[in-house]
């Protein structure tokens, strides 16, 4: 299964981030102020005044390998996420994540070992039971049988501060290729929204995003 990412919702504009730098001043927008949004996002995008987007929100359900959303937990500042748990539940549908830059023999070999890592993960946590010991400890401890490969889904919230630092560095030549396609799925989305042309383009002129 490929990683996936989708948009669930958005709060804010172009306009919201205006507003709230111009809580300073005075919050009334008359279509002159409105001719000058673009012109205010890019001055404050390349001069580093980026709390004004803070007061947006992008809200994402990503699926993803162990690797990806460990590289998605790292972002913690304006970042929320809650994440499915084999804690507290036991994953009975088996998702995992086969590179798609491998040669056919070693996808296949990936995946045996996957399937073979999902059979031992579910027989030992049966196995626990038998011998007594609490289902929940049985959850919670067999996860040691399951590798990096296996996917969970996550739910994740940025503010467009947060998105860009986010994009700055994952959807970089730098940044591993799956944490760099989720990123690049991940703006690809907003951008279609057209909720944000003008923060677009600010966060390209400051060099924050591609």
């Amino acid at each position: 299964m490929n990683n996936t990412v989708e948009l669930l919702g958005t709060y804010g504009s172009d306009e919201t981030h205006a507003l709230s730098a111009w809580t300073s001043t005075s919050r009334e927008l008359t279509d002159k102020k409105r001719s000058r949004v673009g012109k205010l996002l890019t001055m404050l995008a390349c001069e580093g005044h980026h709390t004004p987007y803070e007061k947006s929100s992008l809200h994402f359900l990503v699926t993803s390998d162990i690797a990806s959303h460990i590289h998605i937990l790292k972002h913690r500042v304006g970042v929320n996420v809650n994440a499915e748990s084999a804690r507290y539940k036991e994953f009975k549908l088996d998702k995992y994540y086969i590179p798609g830059d491998w040669s056919v023999e070693e996808k296949e070999r990936l995946k045996i070992h996957i399937e073979e890592s999902f059979n031992k993960y579910h027989s030992c946590i049966e196995r626990l039971t038998s011998d007594g010991v609490d289902r929940k400890r049985a959850k919670e401890s067999a996860r040691f049988y399951l590798p990096y490969g296996i996917q969970i889904t996550c739910d994740v919230m940025f503010n467009w501060r947060s998105f860009a630092h986010f994009q700055k560095l994952r959807n970089d030549s730098h940044a591993q290729v799956e944490i760099r396609e989720i990123a690049q799925k991940m703006l690809d989305l907003v951008e279609a929204t057209d909720d944000f042309p003008l923060t677009f383009n600010a966060m390209r002129e400051a060099g924050m995003i591609k």
